[in-house]
């Protein structure tokens, strides 16, 4: 079964929505995947050196006490799935375009869950910068890969256009919002879900024997 995941590297939901799905995995034994990650950005108009975590919250939610309202339900979502959110440590909120460029270079070296991991990781529990490109090299080489070659990746434009391409694809798919999990290239699901909804549609992906109404489980 081929699992595509759609997602943004700063959208706390995808990280949950991934733990999520790996309790649905470890509970269904019987299921054999193979997971992907597809880039999706929730600011695509971000400048490439990102902008300060005051200014973001102010404009996207019209001040940081009503995002700590925001943010703290998020954070009780977190807990219960063993996240441990610090959303008070974010000083900057970057452009995700290069880390979704690491994302998929990681794909090569079979390395994209760990990267993913330590990518959510760093950004939602540390705080650290995940557009800054020492971040990122960082990461790759804590996963594995050539930190070196993804040092002079990142210095050019190798991959960018690609990762937009792959946004408005998603957006041409119909999705608006992340994490949106494509199974088998034929049903998704849609938002941070719990484990009976990704059973739900595991059981329709191994049968094959759905209705068109069926296809599709939001929330």
């Amino acid at each position: 079964m081929i699992i595509d995941i759609v997602s943004d590297t700063v959208c706390p939901w995808c990280y949950i929505g991934k733990r999520k799905l790996e309790a649905a995995l470890a509970s269904r034994r019987d299921v054999k995947v193979q997971v992907g990650w597809r880039p999706f950005q929730l600011n695509p108009e971000m400048p490439r050196g990102g902008m300060s975590r005051e200014a973001y919250l102010a404009a996207k939610f019209g001040g940081v006490e009503r995002a700590a309202r925001i943010y703290e339900n998020i954070r009780t979502a977190g807990a219960q799935v063993g996240i441990d959110f610090h959303f008070e440590r974010i000083r900057r909120t970057p452009s995700t375009l290069d880390s979704h460029r690491l994302i998929r270079w990681a794909a090569n070296d079979e390395a994209q869950q760990e990267v993913v991991q330590r990518l959510f990781d760093a950004y939602f529990v540390n705080g650290e910068d995940i557009g800054d490109h020492e971040v990122l090299v960082r990461i790759a080489g804590e996963a594995g890969m050539n930190a070196d070659l993804v040092r002079d990746l990142l210095a050019g434009d190798s991959d960018l256009d690609l990762v937009r391409q792959e946004d408005s694809v998603a957006r041409s798919m119909g999705i608006n919002g992340v994490p949106c999990f494509i199974i088998d290239r034929k049903y998704a699901v849609s938002g941070a879900q719990d484990v009976p909804v990704f059973h739900k549609v595991f059981d329709l992906a191994l049968n094959e024997t759905v209705r068109p109404e069926d296809a599709s489980v939001t929330g």
